[in-house]
């Protein structure tokens, strides 16, 4: 029996745990009012426990209830607070994803000055690949150079640069190269590409450093120290037959793989012949305008440019076998060959010239394994009966300039002495001095007794006449350097061919900018522009 109450809240207490009716049994129980249970017959005591266990039993599953009814809202509150973690960690996943792209970016400007890992589409999977042939360069004499920093500091220029100037884009605001077009000799015309100064001097680095230490055929004769279009030509001096052969399109046949493959094969890891090839080569490209800028948009593959200083000396590399396949070849049939640029040379005398027509059948063989492509409107057969001419130099008893020519140029000097230079022309200049006073210089070139006077003349006549040459300005010589690239990419026979009969370049330069990136860089000193080619 449970004790008495003390207090009234007590009393609440034990009310509202039991019930009111049991309360009320329980005091009357104990203060001996009513006996235990079970004691008298209809006894209500088992039916108040039983009403109070089935009281308390439903108060106990009205709770259930009351706190089953607000599970919602604790599903709710819960759900709350998941989305406050969430939003929570999503802000401090979004912060470090931010630090860690910061992070990157820093990683890679700094990565960017010291490395090169893009150079544009097709053209950057030899880049990290640093394993050369040191051994193969230290052999020839050249740079030892196989990286990326490594060539930047032998230019002279940064990283930014280096990048800048090889960057192969498909289309872009920029172009290295001045465009413009002259007449060819035999018809049509041919597209100068001339590279900006920047460029340029990087181009005669590899050029002096690299390219001139390649020690071309014996057969070559153009763009080589101490050879000319004179020793060319006094080869095939007083010959029984002489043939002339073209290649035609010469500089964009040799792509930029194959210039790739030259530098890979002097010892140069992948990642330094990339770089070289990219340096000296270039897509034909198409000037457009949207939306009011100009793009420049590529339409081949890269190729030698025909006006960059780089483009005679790789040809001279890369037909060292084709040189010496047909050396070989002409040698054997009694012939002998030499290669101007592109002007390929065979003369034969007494009983050997009956082996021209195999020379001809061999020549295209050998020529198209080689990768180039016979012009068919510029092979000539030309016995002793007829002009002889190798390089525009007449080669039927020695080495001469065709007397036509010859005469126009006395006629012109006569006419010059009689009545002033005013309205007289020889050639594109338009300084008479210059032009004739540089075809006489040629001509002793060729033929230094018929030259020496020519020269003589031409002296005295500008003596009379108080002709000095003037110095050009800047803009005027940097012109000069750009007109200049036309003749030397050709060949340096184009005085002899073109001397005669030669018209102004026609066209304009193609608007081009070469802005450098915002780090700057210089290059190597510049050389004149007369002593580039």
């Amino acid at each position: 029996m449970a004790d008495r109450p003390r207090t009234r809240q007590e009393l609440y207490d034990r009310i509202r745990e039991t019930s009111k009716d049991e309360f009320i049994l329980d005091e009357m129980i104990r203060l001996g009012f009513w006996p235990e249970r079970g004691e008298l017959p209809q006894d209500p005591t088992d039916e108040i426990r039983r009403k109070g266990e089935l009281q308390r039993e439903l108060d106990k599953l009205r709770e259930q209830n009351r706190h089953l009814y607000n599970e919602q809202a604790l599903i709710k509150e819960m759900r709350k607070r998941r989305l406050d973690e969430s939003k929570r960690k999503r802000h401090e996943n979004k912060l470090r994803r931010e630090k860690e792209r910061l992070e990157r970016a820093a990683a890679w400007r700094e990565k960017k000055t010291t490395e090169i890992v893009y150079l544009g589409e097709g053209v950057s999977g030899g880049l990290g690949r640093i394993e050369g042939k040191p051994e193969r360069l230290r052999a020839a004499g050249l740079p030892r150079l196989q990286t990326a920093p490594e060539i930047a500091a032998a230019l002279g220029i940064t990283i930014s640069t280096l990048r800048f100037l090889t960057f192969s884009r498909k289309t872009g605001p920029i172009s290295h190269y001045i465009r413009f077009r002259i007449p060819k000799k035999s018809g049509g015309e041919r597209v100068i590409s001339a590279p900006m100064p920047r460029l340029k001097a990087a181009q005669s680095w590899v050029l002096e450093n690299i390219l001139n230490k390649v020690t071309a055929h014996e057969a070559a004769h153009g763009f080589r120290s101490g050879r000319s279009i004179v020793s060319n030509a006094q080869a095939h001096v007083g010959r029984d037959v002489l043939i002339n052969v073209d290649l035609k399109d010469f500089f964009p046949t040799v792509g930029y793989r194959r210039v790739k493959g030259l530098f890979a094969a002097l010892g140069y890891s992948e990642e330094a012949a990339t770089i070289f090839a990219l340096l000296c080569t270039e897509p034909d490209v198409e000037e457009v305008t949207l939306d009011g800028r100009k793009y420049y948009v590529a339409l081949s593959e890269r190729h030698l440019p025909q006006g960059a200083p780089t483009s005679p000396a790789i040809t001279n590399a890369l037909c060292r076998r084709l040189d010496r396949r047909l050396s070989k070849m002409a040698s054997s049939l009694g012939f002998a060959y030499t290669r101007y640029a592109d002007d390929l040379t065979f003369s034969a005398a007494g009983r050997d010239v009956g082996q021209t027509g195999e020379v001809l059948g061999r020549l295209a063989d050998i020529v198209a394994h080689e990768g180039f492509t016979i012009h068919p409107k510029k092979t000539r057969v030309l016995r002793r009966g007829s002009r002889q001419e190798v390089t525009g130099i007449v080669v039927n008893a020695k080495p001469n300039i065709d007397r036509e020519t010859l005469r126009r140029f006395r006629a012109t000097l006569f006419q010059i002495e009689k009545d002033g230079p005013a309205g007289k022309r020889w050639g594109a200049c338009k300084d008479v001095f210059a032009s004739i006073r540089g075809f006489a210089n040629y001509v002793r070139m060729v033929n230094p007794e018929k030259g020496g006077e020519l020269v003589k003349q031409v002296e005295a006549l500008a003596a009379k006449q108080g002709w000095k040459p003037a110095p050009a300005p800047a803009a005027a010589k940097a012109a000069a350097a750009t007109k200049s690239a036309p003749a030397a990419a050709k060949s340096a026979a184009a005085p002899a061919k073109d001397a005669p009969a030669a018209a102004p370049a026609t066209g304009t330069p193609a608007a081009s900018t070469d802005e450098p990136p915002k780090d700057g860089g210089g290059g190597p000193p510049k050389k004149k522009w007369w002593k580039v080619f």
